[in-house]
């Protein structure tokens, strides 16, 4: 894994924790020399992420879209800021950029952002990892619902493996890093819907 998109907020959030947990990940990536793709900005999570990465030596792309340059305000310090036209682009374009996935605590677009490359990798469109870091136990209602959807037979099981889910950024990687996708199976049809 070369690169990793790292969704987050674009606030901080309420809890201390969440912005040291943004520290230690971007320190992180930077130490195993891994680049840092994230939605470009310069506020919230994503610039303290950012900011920590850039302090360690590592690599940062940013994705930002242009109507929202003023809203994120655009960091002005990466490796690269790329421009695009939309949210659609913005998602695209960092997919295709990174070779797996991590949501820090963040609000819906955050989760939308996951839930989008988690459907893509249910339809077998890629097969890259995807994890939560859950802060603070930012996500533990979120998963305990996903097993709920699971259990209630909306999602199957090979589909709900595929996020791995730690509070430890180093264990979070090493799950990353040993990720096997499932087999990609028709989602719908009659015989196994």
């Amino acid at each position: 894994m070369k690169r990793i998109c790292v969704f987050c907020g674009s606030n901080s959030g309420a809890n201390p924790a969440y912005a040291e947990a943004a520290v230690r990940l971007g320190r992180l990536l930077a130490g195993r020399g891994q680049t840092l793709v994230y939605g470009g900005g310069n506020v919230g999570l994503m610039g303290i992420l950012a900011d920590a990465a850039l302090e360690a030596g590592g690599q940062v792309i940013g994705v930002i879209p242009e109507s929202m340059l003023k809203w994120e305000v655009g960091h002005p310090e990466l490796t690269e800021l790329r421009v695009v036209a939309s949210m659609h682009e913005r998602k695209a374009t960092m997919a295709e950029l990174s070779d797996a996935f991590i949501a820090l605590p963040g609000g819906i677009g955050t989760l939308e952002e996951l839930f989008e490359i988690w459907t893509w990798g249910q339809l077998g469109l890629h097969a890259k990892p995807l994890g939560f870091l859950d802060v603070a136990g930012y996500y533990e209602r979120l998963h305990a619902f996903l097993d709920h959807m699971a259990g209630e037979g909306f999602v199957k099981p090979r589909h709900r493996r595929m996020t791995a889910v730690h509070h430890d950024p180093d264990t979070l990687l090493a799950l990353l890093d040993s990720y096997q996708p499932p087999e990609t199976i028709r989602v719908i049809d009659r015989e196994t819907a």
